[in-house]
């Protein structure tokens, strides 16, 4: 008897596809976490005919993208994104692995500085730059209990406050004179993603 896929295994029971009509997506999301970010992503609600691969890496921005490329190399798939966050890296590093990825057609789901802002922005606007650590304290205070970091629940947890959170991540965008990924903190593009993502299916 075949596996059932885990998405499959997952899926909230809310969802509905928008168009039967529309034909099968494939998305590849390359994650430069191991479990943070692909945790949130695999809790999606995607239609059985559609198709959607993330990997968690754990490995450095450049180092993500050439993975991602070779994925590519393998197998199509109709959007490809990476997902890396500012963090420590070097600018050097960040910057590189940004054009990379756009060359090759792949694209971008970064934060400034930490995945974690993405939370925050479920609850609370938030335009002024703190480091990783603090939206650690941030997410315990809006949440009401201890944050944990690779937690399989996040989805579930906020998935009610997503319209808030995509609005919040426009608005703070939309702040910024020029848009730069390196220099704008905070700011995020995850949304972009969470949008098509959102394409795939309805939710009531």
């Amino acid at each position: 008897m075949p596996k059932r896929n885990h998405l499959e295994e997952r899926r909230p029971k809310h969802s509905r596809r928008i168009n039967i009509f529309e034909p099968r997506q494939s998305f590849l999301i390359v994650c430069e976490g191991e479990k943070t970010e692909p945790n949130y992503f695999l809790r999606f609600p995607i239609p059985q005919d559609s198709v959607v691969v993330v990997k968690g890496i754990g490995a450095n921005t450049i180092s993500l993208v050439r993975e991602a490329i070779r994925l590519m190399s393998e197998k199509k798939y109709h959007q490809v994104w990476c997902v890396f966050d500012r963090d420590s890296f070097t600018a050097e590093n960040f910057n590189l692995a940004i054009q990379v990825a756009e060359t090759n057609g792949i694209k971008v789901a970064y934060s400034n500085e930490a995945f974690e802002l993405w939370y925050v922005l479920h609850f609370d606007y938030l335009n002024s730059g703190i480091d990783r650590r603090q939206y650690i304290d941030r997410l315990n205070q809006l949440l009401g209990f201890r944050y944990q970091k690779n937690s399989i629940q996040m989805y579930d947890l906020i998935y009610s406050c997503q319209k808030d959170a995509i609005r919040n991540a426009r608005r703070l965008l939309s702040e910024y004179p020029n848009l730069s990924p390196l220099t704008n903190n905070p700011s995020t593009t995850v949304h972009l993603l969470v949008e098509q993502l959102n394409r795939l299916f309805w939710v009531e």
